[in-house]
């Protein structure tokens, strides 16, 4: 019995092993992308393993250009700063001073300011201010050279002068004149100058306001200034203000400060007023403006300190149309005592309440105009016509 028991078990082994076999195989098959698909379609031989992704080195970031990371309104600025660059000098006002025993006089610098080129025949303008009472003036150009300069004309009222170089000066780039009638609030302006003697220095700002009314040096308000918050120091006085074109729209002229700080709200003479009285002072070194002729008027100041409303007439001439008119200035009661005869309360359609007024309504018009006046005298009214003429 145990051997055929033990042929048995050997059949049951032998047996289990190839059954053991054939599965393993089925395995390997089915891993290896199972028996082939179809016929005459064999396994791709297995090629060369795949080498690792290599990963990538740490790069530096790329460099980019100083022009490229400015932006627009930046581009814009240095562009109206290198377009003039050779249009804007720095001016000092020289006077003689007398020593305590007054001896001698010596020349020294008593003031300075700004000034710009004009045109390429050497004139350059500036404010009034900037070179009253001197004798001597020395510009200062962009390339730092000095150079003497002449007075050509001024024009008080607003705050006007035009200089002119001593000698030809090559280089030189006048400013392109824009215009002031279309400004708005709020647009972009450029201030360039010499504040506190620091040259060629930029700032920039908004238009503020305008049409604002500010006194003059000549004694008589500047009207519709430019108002701006770009800073105008010291020595920007006659700089130029332009727009985001690189036009000339104003000048700069004074600075406003309750505190009576060096800084404060800035103000600039519009350019349409520079544009007609700068030819008038090249041409004829003067201003000739529309004149009624033959009046003179009492300062704005007494009047109204007399309550008065209006231009008071304070002399007329015999021999001008306005004499002739019936118009007539202040006269001497039997006491000695002046008595007020006619005051200008209007000017065609325009009211008038000082002689300030009355100056700034006759700027409107043109030499040779026929005017209407309403006069009046002690309380009543009358209407005047008197033809302009002209006056320096």
């Amino acid at each position: 019995m145990k051997p055929k028991a033990d042929k048995i078990v050997c059949w049951a082994v032998a047996a289990l092993s190839l059954t053991l076999l054939a599965c393993a195989d089925t395995r390997s098959r089915e891993a290896g992308g199972g028996t082939a698909a179809a016929v005459g379609r064999s396994e791709p031989a297995p090629g060369p393993a795949a080498a690792p992704p290599q990963t990538a080195s740490p790069q530096a970031p790329a460099q980019v250009p100083g022009d490229a990371r400015l932006l627009e309104d930046e581009r814009n600025t240095i562009d109206i700063v290198r377009k003039t660059k050779y249009s804007v000098v720095y001016i000092t006002n020289m006077q003689y001073v007398s020593d305590f025993f007054f001896t001698y006089d010596e020349l020294v610098p008593r003031g300075s300011g700004s000034g710009f080129v004009w045109d390429d025949r050497g004139h350059i303008v500036t404010n009034f201010h900037v070179i009253d009472e001197g004798v001597k003036y020395m510009v200062s150009l962009p390339d730092q050279r000095q150079v003497e300069a002449t007075l050509v004309g001024r024009d008080p009222a607003k705050d006007v002068a035009v200089l002119k170089l001593s000698e030809a000066v090559a280089g030189l780039a006048p400013v392109t004149i824009g215009t002031s009638r279309d400004l708005q609030v709020g647009q972009k302006v450029i201030a360039i100058g010499n504040p506190f003697g620091f040259d060629h220095t930029v700032t920039q700002g908004i238009v503020s306001a305008l049409g604002r009314t500010m006194p003059g040096a000549g004694g008589f308000s500047i009207r519709d200034m430019i108002q701006t918050d770009a800073s105008i120091n010291p020595g920007n006085s006659g700089g130029p203000l332009l727009n985001s074109s690189g036009e000339l729209i104003g000048m700069n002229t004074m600075i406003a400060s309750p505190s009576g700080a060096s800084s404060g709200v800035g103000f600039a003479v519009p350019v349409d007023a520079v544009a007609k009285i700068v030819p008038q002072i090249i041409r004829s070194g003067k201003v000739t403006r529309p004149d009624l002729g033959g009046l003179s008027f009492v300062r704005d100041e007494v009047a109204q300190r007399s309550k008065i409303v209006g231009a008071v007439i304070m002399e007329v001439s015999r021999d001008s149309r306005a004499y002739g008119q019936g118009l007539r200035g202040l006269q001497r009661d039997t006491f000695g005592r002046l008595l007020i005869r006619d005051v200008i309360t209007g000017i065609d359609q325009m009211k008038i309440k000082s002689y300030d007024d009355l100056f700034a309504a006759l700027d409107g018009y043109k030499i040779g105009d026929t005017v209407t006046l309403t006069v009046e005298r002690e309380g009543k009214a009358r209407q005047v016509k008197i033809q302009l003429t002209g006056s320096d």
